[in-house]
């Protein structure tokens, strides 16, 4: 990962490059909450994937080694999961 440089000057940040390893799956909404975890573990086996009602309470702290996978009453992914 480089730092500085007129890119992260630019946008403000830190630069990452393409081979960065993946932290939200978009492509997930609307699949099963099994296929979810399944696909995230082998991307992410490090992660710690919970699964939680979409209308769960849950706490609001960051934490690098969890994905939490909101699903509807279905079953179904309801929106990206995420790390934190």
């Amino acid at each position: 990962m480089e730092r500085g440089g007129a890119a992260a000057a630019a946008g403000g940040g830190v630069v990452v490059s393409p081979s960065a390893a993946k932290d939200s799956w978009p492509e997930l909404v609307g699949v099963s909450s099994e296929e979810a975890k399944t696909k995230i573990g082998e991307e992410r086996p490090e992660l710690d994937v919970q699964v939680v009602p979409a209308d769960a309470f849950v706490t609001t702290d960051y934490n690098a080694g969890r994905v939490r996978v909101f699903v509807d009453s279905d079953d179904k992914v309801a929106r990206p999961p995420k790390i934190g």
